[in-house]
């Protein structure tokens, strides 16, 4: 079924005449990424040739896709927008809620009955403004939208970084938080600093072990977590084309484990037969009328260094399979280095699970190829010597991989499967022994590994790799083996060596299944309503934010001085947390709780200047609303990487928070501060990080005089009577200056539609 199909025709009339437009005035061949932004420029939006990095820019979005988590703080933002309906199509998708504990069925039911206060509350909401709701058990949000709404050359905006991964079918899908959903789905422009340009050249062909997984790890080794910061990511080349589309899908939804903005792939035969195999030939019919504009002009590809700010390439049929980590995605080791890295690390050699899924390796050729691997198992004597664990990525491929047989074979050979979500991939693991914190490696074909991410336990070395090599790994149990050279011992005996992996770009006999989990909206929503208990303490209705009282932040105290990585995680942990992604209040006790103080080296441990003793963070923080004393994060560089999370914005906020001042910022979260009235400010000369000393009360001197360009004072008075004046720079524009004066975004958008 193609969904929206009368919005995608609308896209496709439209798309030659604004390229036309484009390229009259910039005069000069434009890459797939430059035609799709220059398609989605808001009709209030001048054609301009904007400066990379030097320009917002409005857009008008296709569309919006939000997961359970982050739709709640959505949703409620909607509500208060005094909208009848979302102006675009936009879709909610249950799958981060779900624990993984036993199996599908039993964690499913359980999750059903834990979170059916939420899930009611999601489905009404969707059902009173129009949007599409996919019912707990439907699939990942990521691979959900692709099998049913990407399409080549539109533009997403989704409440999850990963939303990137849509780029797998010539999207520009771009993760942000639930302010910038809020403000599409009200029909206002979507904002973006005009993002720099990445080209990534892929030439030769993926053969043997080496996987589309493969080609991203390289990636993240090469650019790092920061290094697409602020980029679209355009792959082209041989080898691009040669990829599936679900191996595409793969290679974009990590391009956010880089930092970029999104990563996009043109449009071609792959896509086209994906479109078909998953009942969208009409849109694959539309999308060939103009495919000559769905992908990067020919000059560009020819000379990229003249069009793409950065360029690398990389010959996939020279590209060795990868496992990347632990504790951070960009630590990039080839499997042949592998055994000599880890000995050299110190790290635990036996791998303890193995899991494959997630919304980056789902898919149905992902599952055949590891399928590959464990026949091989069960042919050759083998048997497993790790836990193993499968999470589909949709019930449409679960469905087909039952009918096809392969989860028939997983369980013969003692794995367990999953339900169709997030689970593991975003902390809903229950692990037995976790608890014990014990120093362990696992294996996974997910796209973080941060620790305590997967299971809570900050000691879990945790390794990234491919299905197939993640279910070689777990038969070996061995974190050195290396299936490209190594044999392994079987049930006779015998030394046997893993045949190479195979598998189905698509599946042989089709894509079948009984019942996707979809749940069409009302035609009319005003007769719906929409309750939230006051007593809940999984939803909680929001109120607006204070606008700023227009004098100087003075006399701040320090909260945290973070040390070293402080990611989202960091900031809002996930795990048992996401139960209450709905209550800004009770989310609010997990505040920086995992971030380390500078000043003794532990979470959730600082001074309470109040008292003058230590406390967790979210308490000290009460105490300083409670006495009407504003307070200052410091952090260290790309602080808020890792996902869209927006409660790491709001949860500051509530509390009480004043200031963000970092070394640098990850693109998301930077936003995301923005969009809640925060100021979000970076060191001019990194090197003030270390003058800041815990007792410090701060100002800022001349906030009365906030403006575009102008870097903010910002004076340290120490203990000892001794001060330290720094600049901090910004990047705010002249609306979003506004968006601080009111409190926030949000209570723009009340205003205009009050009024």
């Amino acid at each position: 079924m193609a969904f929206d199909l009368e919005m995608i025709q609308k896209v496709y009339a439209n798309f030659p005449s604004r390229i036309a437009k484009a390229r009259e005035v910039l005069q000069r061949p434009l890459t797939l990424s430059e035609k799709i932004l220059f398609a989605h420029l808001h009709a209030d939006q001048k054609v301009e040739d904007y400066k990379r990095l030097g320009a917002y820019v409005d857009f008008a979005p296709d569309r919006v896709a939000m997961q359970d988590a982050t739709a709640q703080m959505a949703l409620l933002q909607f509500m208060q927008a005094d909208r009848p309906r979302a102006a675009v199509p936009s879709t909610v998708h249950c799958d981060h809620l779900i624990m993984a504990k036993n199996n599908a069925k039993d964690d499913l039911e359980f999750a059903n009955k834990e979170s059916k206060e939420v899930y009611d509350f999601l489905a009404s909401v969707s059902n009173k403004y129009g949007i599409g709701f996919w019912k707990p058990g439907a699939g990942i949000i990521h691979q959900v939208v692709l099998e049913n709404y990407a399409f080549p050359g539109g533009m997403m905006i989704g409440t999850d970084s990963h939303t990137v991964n849509a780029g797998g079918l010539g999207m520009v899908a771009i993760g942000v938080g639930g302010a910038d959903a809020c403000d599409v789905m009200a029909g206002l422009p979507w904002e973006l600093l005009m993002p720099k340009l990445i080209g990534v050249k892929l030439t030769g062909k993926l053969s043997g072990w080496a996987s589309a997984k493969d080609v991203i790890l390289k990636v993240a080794g090469i650019l790092t977590v920061k290094g697409g910061t602020n980029a679209i990511v355009e792959y082209f080349g041989e080898g691009a084309i040669s990829l599936s589309c679900t191996g595409k899908g793969t290679i974009c939804n990590m391009g956010a484990e880089i930092g970029a903005t999104t990563s996009t792939f043109g449009y071609d035969e792959s896509m086209e037969r994906y479109l078909r195999s998953t009942g969208r030939a009409a849109v694959a019919d539309a999308a060939n009328l103009i495919k000559d504009h769905l992908t990067g002009d020919a000059e560009v590809y020819a000379d990229p260094k003249k069009y793409f700010d950065e360029v690398i390439e990389i010959n996939l049929s020279e590209l060795e399979p990868h496992l990347n980590g632990p504790l951070t995605p960009d630590l990039a080791t080839p499997i042949s280095k592998m055994k000599e890295v880890a000995a050299a690390n110190g790290w635990p050699m036996k791998i303890e699970v193995g899991l494959i899924g997630s919304c980056t390796n789902s898919s149905y050729e992902d599952i055949s190829r590891s399928i590959s691997i464990v026949k091989q198992m069960k042919e050759k004597g083998l048997k497993l010597n790790s836990e193993f664990t499968i999470t589909p990525g949709s019930e449409q491929v679960r469905y087909t991989i039952e009918r096809d047989g392969f989860l028939d074979l997983y369980s013969e050979i003692g794995a367990t499967v999953f339900a169709n979500a997030c689970g593991p991939c975003i902390g809903m693991w229950d692990r037995v022994g976790a608890e014990k914190q014990e120093r362990n490696t696992i294996v996974h074909s997910f796209n973080r590994n941060f620790a305590k991410r997967a299971d809570g336990n900050p000691n879990t070395m945790a390794f990234v790799g491919s299905p197939e090599l993640v279910t070689a790994m777990a038969i070996a149990g061995d974190l050195s083996f290396n299936p490209l050279t190594d044999t392994l011992t079987n049930d006779k005996g015998e030394q046997v060596k893993l045949d190479e992996p195979t598998g189905f770009e698509l599946p042989p006999n089709g894509f079948d299944v009984k019942d996707a989990g979809y749940q069409k909206p009302a035609e009319d929503g005003s007769k719906v309503d929409v309750a939230v208990e006051p007593t809940s303490s999984r939803l909680q209705l929001l109120s607006p934010f204070a606008k700023w009282d227009g004098t100087n932040y003075s006399d701040m105290f320090l909260l945290i001085k973070a040390k070293g990585k402080c990611t989202t995680d960091h900031i809002s942990m996930a795990g048992p947390w996401l139960k209450f992604r709905g209550h800004l209040d009770n989310i609010s006790n997990n505040m920086l709780i995992g971030a380390i103080n500078f000043y003794n080296e532990k979470a959730n441990l600082v001074k309470n200047h109040l008292t003058g003793g230590y406390d967790e963070v979210p308490k000290v923080q009460r105490a300083y609303k409670a006495a009407n004393i504003g307070s200052i994060v410091v952090g260290d560089e790309n602080y808020g990487e890792g996902s869209s999370r927006e409660h790491a914005a709001m949860e500051p906020r509530h509390l009480g928070v004043k200031v963000v001042l970092v070394k640098s910022f990850a693109r998301i979260h930077e936003t995301n501060l923005k969009k809640q009235g925060m100021l979000g400010l970076t060191f001019a000369d990194k090197s003030d990080y270390n003058k800041i000393q815990e007792d410090d009360r701060i100002t800022i001197s001349d906030l009365t005089s906030f403006a575009p360009g102008k870097p903010l004072t910002l004076v340290f008075k120490h203990k000892d009577g001794s001060e330290s004046t720094i600049l901090a720079n910004h990047t705010y524009n002249a609306q979003q200056i506004e968006w601080f004066k009111e409190g926030g975004a949000l209570n723009i958008i009340r205003k205009q539609f009050a009024g």
